[in-house]
């Protein structure tokens, strides 16, 4: 039976409903994984360097989607909660317009720009052709880039969270595939790898659009709208704090580095290479279930539906927690084969790789918590709340720990600092939920 963001949720049933997206979720990083081993075993250390250089350039581009679809999705849900339904879909439809037509405008600049933002991400001379040979498939696609991510929204809230599993299975099936054709058979090195990536999002764009202009009896689904500017505001201010995630997660990257040169050199930057690859796997977990209850949480709060709003956020706090004990334990027991798969030639960075993650993974004891929280008051439009959480966990705190705990600590405060940063983002996210109970009746 096909569940409704509109049902009372025991919490089997929330799990239920939040495992299709959580699994895209993970899926999705795990195919981006993929992508760094094959480079990596199959073209070799300086085109796996240049891969992980360009790729914050293209994250930060990426974000300007996130903020659509998330942002998107919120107003859309409130709006089926108030049961106006033609006007959900013409806020849908205009929000899919936007990115096409932002996502354009992005990839003419990026691809005319590309040497330059190469160089800015820290590419020599000898790096950037390859940068470029990554970097161009992807920017050329932008558009499908901002798509793909904001269909896997947008279905759940149509009630069809199934299916955009579906999709993403398939087109990261077909990604990882695509790899292993265009590198090992076809002999086209990392364009190969960004070939692949990109016409995942092709597909993972054009089958959701073809769906929802031919399921005209769905709740929301592609139609003629007007452009309502205040509305197209509101939404992307509303998923600003999507957008700061994934710009500051980008920047940080690029400073955790650099403080990683001048401690060890290029071994720290391969371990935090590889601690990043576990860490967007490990948190797409949490990101899969905010973005498959950000819905609910939107129609019931367009809907008044206060006892529901609690409930939900009752049993997320507790599915949450729970999980988040999990992963610790699981990120304990796995370090070791994580470190074999990406470094087994150098028992030396296996166990750095090995201690560095059992230091770093405590932070996953908060993480999860604060990405609910920042996606709870998104739900909630209330967009100001949700990019301070998430300013102050993907930024402000981390760029002050990471600064500051190497001073004391040495190469033990580089991976302490993302807990760090996490616990004190906590104290936020709680303050918050707190402070703001009253006004949204949760």
């Amino acid at each position: 039976m096909q569940m409704q963001i509109s049902e009372h949720f025991t919490t089997p049933k929330l799990l239920r409903f939040a495992l299709p997206s959580i699994i895209m979720m993970m899926f999705t990083s795990l195919y981006t994984i993929v992508d760094g081993l094959f480079v990596s075993n199959l073209v070799g250390q300086e085109a796996f360097t240049s891969l992980n250089l360009i790729w914050p350039a293209v994250g930060i581009f990426q974000s300007f989607g996130f903020m659509i679809g998330t942002g998107g999705t919120a107003l859309v849900s409130k709006t089926l909660g108030e049961k106006q339904e033609q006007r959900a879909s013409e806020y849908f439809t205009m929000m899919i317009v936007f990115e096409i037509i932002l996502g354009l405008v992005i990839s003419v600049f990026t691809m005319i720009f590309i040497t330059p933002l190469a160089q800015l991400c820290g590419a020599t001379p000898d790096l950037i052709p390859d940068c470029i040979a990554y970097g161009l498939p992807l920017f050329a696609c932008m558009a499908f880039s901002f798509m793909s991510a904001s269909f896997q929204s947008f279905l759940v809230a149509a009630g069809k969270p199934q299916f955009g599993l579906t999709i993403s299975l398939a087109a990261g099936v077909m990604n990882m595939v695509m790899d292993y054709v265009c590198i090992a058979i076809f002999g086209w090195g990392i364009f190969g790898a960004a070939f692949a990536t990109a016409l995942n999002w092709v597909v993972g764009s054009i089958i959701p659009l073809v769906w929802f202009y031919k399921h005209q009896e769905c709740p929301i689904h592609l139609t003629r709208f007007k452009w309502r500017l205040k509305a197209l505001g509101k939404a992307c201010f509303n998923g600003m704090s999507e957008m700061v995630t994934n710009v500051s997660m980008s920047l940080v990257a690029l400073l955790y580095n650099l403080v990683l040169m001048q401690i060890t050199g290029p071994d720290g930057v391969v371990v935090y290479g590889i601690i990043q690859y576990m860490t967007f796997l490990l948190i797409s977990a949490f990101l899969g279930y905010s973005m498959a209850t950000a819905p609910c949480i939107g129609y019931q709060y367009g809907a008044q539906n206060h006892e529901e709003l609690h409930s939900l956020l009752k049993k997320s706090i507790t599915i949450i927690v729970v999980a988040s004990i999990s992963i610790v334990v699981i990120s304990d027991l796995l370090a070791p084969m994580l470190s074999s798969v990406f470094v087994s030639y150098s028992d030396t960075l296996m166990e750095m790789t090995q201690h560095a993650v059992r230091i770093y993974s405590l932070c996953f004891l908060a993480a999860g918590f604060n990405v609910f929280a920042s996606s709870f008051f998104t739900a909630l439009n209330n967009g100001v709340v949700s990019a301070i959480i998430s300013l102050m966990r993907t930024f402000i705190f981390q760029v002050g720990a990471v600064l500051l705990l190497p001073m004391w600590l040495g190469l033990e405060g580089v991976w302490l600092a993302t807990t760090v940063a996490e616990a004190l983002s906590l104290l936020v996210s709680i303050y918050y939920l707190v402070h703001l109970r009253r006004r949204y009746g949760y």
